[in-house]
């Protein structure tokens, strides 16, 4: 099974950026959709994006549609959460996941198998 790990969070201000990276392990990622979700203080896990196997496909929460931007780069067994013009309501720990069945992007965590350790987002004012 594939293991993965995201990196790249952090703290920043209102209005700005940051790039997390889910580095996989154990398989290769290009056999998984690979999914974006977060969890913030008291919140349910909400699906954040996606991206299909062959990279030519992603799909995004109305939330954060035009701000974020999901890659991956197959060759380097990773992908990428872009996360740009941010405020206070993306604070949250922001996970990747990947999905062995689905042929496009699903939004529903229980879809997902394969979870990594999350990491930190805190956009401040």
């Amino acid at each position: 099974q594939v293991q993965l790990a995201e990196s790249g969070g952090g703290l920043v201000q209102t209005g700005g950026s940051l790039r997390l990276a889910c580095a996989a392990s154990g398989r290769r990622i290009s056999n998984y959709v690979i999914g974006w979700f977060r969890r913030a203080p008291g919140k349910e896990r909400e699906f954040v994006g996606g991206v299909r196997r062959s990279g030519d496909f992603t799909y995004y929460a109305d939330s954060v549609k035009g701000r974020f931007t999901i890659s991956r780069d197959n060759a380097r067994n990773s992908a990428y959460l872009q996360m740009n013009s941010l405020n206070a309501e993306d604070t949250a720990v922001y996970y990747c996941a990947a999905d062995p069945i689905g042929l496009s992007v699903r939004t529903t965590p229980k879809d997902y198998l394969y979870w990594g350790q999350g990491t930190q987002v805190t956009v401040s004012s």
